[in-house]
């Protein structure tokens, strides 16, 4: 798939493709992922006091801080910080993310990743009771929405839908832009509406997908692997009055 077909919506199980929401255009798709139904803030994090809202599980080490308004992650290798609370939709995300280089060991500028609605099937009524060390592989037993955002040796930007199969991340969308770049802020909102999931970046519908049998809810989490990024303003609304 290239982009320029870019973002069609695909209609998971039966792949079947139908007009894209980005057609109407940046504003006009904005005002419609949200709606008419009221927003209720239901999480929010400035990253003032710390990582106690987060669970952080790493593959090799690193450095993941939270002060001063930024949670900062600069790391060799996998990393996923969790948001420890559970979300049950419909509800809209936002965050802030940049990946900084600036000449330091993980300033590689790759892997803006996102999980969303994941469940471990494991142990499905707690994801954490489950350990997971940060490797990619160890997230494999999710039942996921996944979003790969590329650079790098990254060179594609894809969304993936995991079943909780080992080996098994099934991919919805492969593109080969939009993709990182240095030291530009992303602003990523993820709207998660029933059958609807969408992943915009910077006012840019980037995925697009209705799934006939949905995830509705479970957690949150960044995920990366070598590289490192700054990220703030982290919000949550609840699309139910």
């Amino acid at each position: 798939m290239t982009s320029k077909r870019f973002p069609r919506r695909a209609v998971l199980g039966a792949l079947a493709a139908a007009p894209a929401l980005a057609a109407l255009g940046p504003t006009t798709a904005v005002a419609h992922a949200r709606g008419p139904r009221h927003r209720r803030l239901i999480a929010r994090d400035d990253f003032c006091h710390g990582l106690g809202q987060w669970a952080v599980e790493l593959e090799r080490g690193g450095t993941v801080t939270a002060s001063h308004g930024v949670l900062e992650a600069d790391v060799p290798a996998g990393a996923t910080l969790w948001f420890r609370r559970p979300f049950e939709g419909p509800y809209v995300l936002e965050y802030v993310a940049t990946p900084v280089s600036a000449g330091g060991v993980n300033d590689r500028v790759s892997d803006l990743n996102n999980f969303w609605n994941a469940v471990d099937v494991r142990s499905p009524d707690d994801l954490f009771a489950t350990p997971r060390g940060g490797a990619l592989a160890e997230y494999d037993h999710l039942r996921t929405y996944y979003v790969g955002y590329g650079a790098n040796t990254n060179t594609t930007t894809r969304l993936r839908r995991y079943v909780g199969e080992a080996g098994v991340r099934p991919l919805v969308y492969d593109y080969t832009e939009p993709l990182l770049v240095a030291n530009e802020s992303n602003r990523v909102r993820i709207v998660s509406d029933g059958s609807t999931q969408r992943w915009w970046n910077n006012g840019r519908l980037v995925f697009d997908c209705t799934d006939p049998q949905p995830y509705t809810g479970g957690h949150f989490g960044f995920r990366t692997t070598w590289s490192h990024f700054r990220i703030g303003n982290f919000r949550a609304w609840s699309l139910i009055p």
